[in-house]
């Protein structure tokens, strides 16, 4: 295996620190070409020197004179701005993007990255929830391989490896069922955001953690694999698996069904999108089944859980809806983490602002970007409305 240059957008974020862990194990096969951050300029600064990078980008721009004059010593290039971002992923050093980058902000690199012919370790859902169509058109065009990195996706990925081609007959698609899989709805509608920040298996960034404690995640998920594997949303189905020990599974047209398993952890998703198709040593936990124990599954309550009926009802829709289903859940989430709404608040304003947003049934990439900026004003608009009449 020749040495990978590989970019990662997002490398202060949760996804972006393990894949870090996972180039210092393998600094022999994997070298840091390009590290991009928003606002966290000590941890930016701490990496580059760390991982010798070539180059970092600092999207916020009052912070681009800090970062430029601790890395200057180093003979680290420094710039700002996103755009930024989409201009360098196109390089001719880089042969690795992961976009790792929180929420709808990362369509545009992906999609810079895409054209370049770059292959994409995708970690940011949102891009084909949001534009799914779009940018898988423009990979097959360009030529450009995109492999998943959400553990869910890695794993229906590598279990299609197994299966010689053969069609897809359903995909079960797995859920831990996040804080609030026993809890009921009453109590679920008064959750705080501690509670709901506390997830009983994986360790995440705070705005994928709610989108787990509603299900919302699992929605981004179902649509995600429908754009990833050519699936329609009929054949995707969620199955909620408290112990995260598999991670999804395929069934075949014979009622054969192929799991990936593994223990919680991120970084086996993110090397086996850096080494596909070749396999490497990990420092991480292995399984050992005579002490695993019982494994459990069952249905998702969709009456606790509304976010997925929401994702599917997109999906049947199409067009511009899930970009509008995302981007009013981005803003949804953030104003729950700011305490100024309640739980189940976020699933209602989503779904408000689905059923007034002006539909696109073959939406552009401009008609997107500007879908996205009006659901996103219009749940601000609602969320105004609905803190001013409650108190937490």
């Amino acid at each position: 295996m020749e040495k990978r240059h590989i970019a990662i957008l997002g490398s202060t974020g949760s996804i972006g620190r393990q894949a870090l862990d996972v180039i210092s194990q393998h600094r022999d096969l994997f070298e840091v070409e390009l590290l991009t951050a928003n606002n966290s300029s000590e941890l930016l600064i701490q990496q580059a020197i760390e991982f010798d990078a070539n180059a970092v980008v600092i999207c916020n721009d009052d912070k681009y004179q800090e970062v430029k004059e601790a890395l200057e010593p180093h003979y680290i290039k420094v710039f700002s701005g996103m755009q930024s971002v989409c201009d360098l992923v196109t390089g001719d050093n880089i042969d690795i993007v992961l976009t790792s980058m929180v929420g709808f902000s990362g369509l545009s690199s992906t999609v810079a990255a895409v054209t370049a012919g770059k292959t994409i370790a995708l970690a940011n859902k949102e891009t084909l929830v949001a534009a799914g169509k779009i940018v898988m058109g423009l990979a097959a065009k360009h030529n450009a391989r995109i492999l998943p990195v959400d553990s869910e996706h890695s794993a229906i990925f590598q279990c299609l490896m197994g299966s010689a081609g053969a069609p897809i007959e359903k995909i079960h698609l797995t859920a831990s069922g996040g804080p609030f899989r026993t809890w009921n709805r009453k109590d679920i509608a008064k959750a705080t955001r501690a509670q709901a920040l506390n997830h009983p298996n994986w360790s995440m960034g705070s705005k994928i953690t709610i989108d787990s404690a509603t299900m919302m995640n699992k929605g981004l998920e179902i649509i995600e694999a429908r754009w990833l594997f050519g699936t329609p949303g009929e054949k995707i189905e969620v199955v909620v698996h408290p112990e995260s020990i598999i991670h999804s599974m395929i069934e075949y047209a014979d009622g054969s069904v192929i799991a990936q398993m593994g223990h919680p952890d991120m970084r086996e998703a993110i090397q086996f999108a850096f080494s596909y198709p070749f396999r490497l040593p990990l420092n991480n936990r292995k399984l050992n089944f005579a002490e695993l124990g019982n494994l459990s599954f069952s249905k998702p309550d969709m009456e606790k859980f509304p976010a997925l009926k929401l994702a599917y009802l997109s999906l049947e829709k199409g067009g511009n809806m899930a970009c509008i289903m995302n981007a009013a859940n981005e803003a949804a989430v953030a104003a729950f983490l700011q305490e100024r709404i309640g739980f189940y608040d976020i699933t209602d304003i989503v779904q408000e602002c689905m059923d007034g947003a002006e539909f696109v049934a073959e939406p552009d990439l401009d008609t997107i970007f500007r879908s996205n900026e009006e659901a996103f004003r219009k749940a601000c608009e609602i969320i105004d409305r609905t803190a001013g009449r409650k108190s937490f």
